[in-house]
């Protein structure tokens, strides 16, 4: 990153961060599951509408950052790997998809 795009994006990280636990909030235990993705399209279109693309990659950084912690917690929690915690995600992702 150049220095223009490490201010711009300095300047929006802890909205963005606090919106996307916000959102985070609002679908951890949702039901019927099926509205998870519906809040995120949700969030991202209303980010994308007011800081453009640099929002959504920011989202991005900040969800992906929660994740990645959380992994972490439970594969040190339930004593496994981090590569099996994973392994455990792609496995339901080929369930949902069997076709993929």
């Amino acid at each position: 990153m150049d220095e223009e795009e490490d201010r711009r994006l300095a300047a929006i990280t802890p909205e963005i961060s606090r919106r996307s636990i916000d959102l985070l909030r609002k679908v951890v235990g949702l039901y019927p599951e099926e509205r998870i993705a519906q809040e995120a399209l949700d969030c991202a279109d209303d980010i994308l509408a007011q800081y453009g693309t640099d929002g959504l990659r920011i989202l991005v950084m900040s969800l992906t950052g929660w994740a990645a912690v959380e992994i972490e917690k439970d594969a040190l929690a339930s004593k496994r790997p981090l590569d099996a915690m994973v392994d455990d995600m792609m496995l339901t992702w080929l369930e949902a998809n069997p076709e993929a």
